[in-house]
């Protein structure tokens, strides 16, 4: 179709895959903005007036989550494009990374809750990539 015609739709996969991105990353822009409007002075309370660092925190769980979503993050562009307009960089990326984090949060790791979070890890990234992917065809990095 024609750009100028009202109805037109121009599609530049180059860039086509940072629209979902673009839009959680609004929301959740909007979401932090209406957390600080509505709590900023019960949070800045809350900072203010006992140790800066919560007690009693599980290190390796903050400190590996923040990681692993930095490492998912930064990988999934590296591995889409190795594999350009297909989705693929979002589904090879989260099967190990929602295993890692299943896994990071198990409290007990035997065989059963090893054997759960690695189908867990599969299927979900399956269904959630041939649904946006193929059904709704939109354009994962």
């Amino acid at each position: 179709m024609s750009q100028d015609s009202l109805l037109g739709v121009s599609i530049n996969f180059d860039t086509s895959h940072t629209v979902f991105p673009t839009i959680i990353a609004v929301i959740l822009g909007i979401l932090f903005v209406a957390i600080l409007v509505t709590r900023g002075k019960t949070i800045l309370a809350a900072v203010g007036n006992g140790p800066w660092w919560p007690v009693g925190i599980d290190h390796m769980r903050f400190f590996g989550t923040i990681a692993g979503t930095v490492v998912y993050f930064l990988a999934m562009p590296a591995v889409g494009d190795l594999f350009p307009n297909t989705g693929l960089g979002f589904y090879l990326c989260s099967i190990p990374y929602l295993f890692g984090m299943s896994v990071l949060y198990l409290h007990e790791r035997g065989r059963k809750q090893l054997l759960i979070a690695g189908l867990n890890a599969i299927i979900a990234p399956s269904l959630v990539w041939y649904i946006l992917s193929e059904l709704f065809n939109i354009s994962l990095p």
